[in-house]
């Protein structure tokens, strides 16, 4: 596959990016030898070569949901700097 100036315009335009002449030039360089790298890699022969399908041998693997004892809300905000009866207080971040 070639790529050429048209597909980095049109994936810069799907990436609402903008570049100019130098950085597409590098960009397209950049792609080009990703492209050869992938099509490298089709000249393996996997035909012996089983699919993976999960990186580990694991396979679902869950816990059994069990319920033990927690502390209370007022155990959970006695360390807390500053708290009401219900909830930590927190310094405000967001500014309008």
């Amino acid at each position: 596959m070639e790529v050429n100036d048209a597909l980095v315009q049109q994936l810069a335009e799907l990436a609402r990016l903008e570049f100019n002449q130098q950085e597409k030039a590098e960009i397209r360089g950049d792609l080009q030898r990703m492209i050869t790298f992938v099509e490298k890699l089709n000249e393996l022969d996997t035909t012996q070569v089983d699919p993976l399908l999960h990186l580990t041998e694991d396979y679902n693997v869950f816990r059994e949901d069990k319920v033990i004892p927690s502390i209370t809300r007022e155990e959970g905000l006695l360390n807390a700097p500053a708290a009401t009866d219900e909830y930590f207080k927190v310094p405000k971040i967001i500014k309008k």
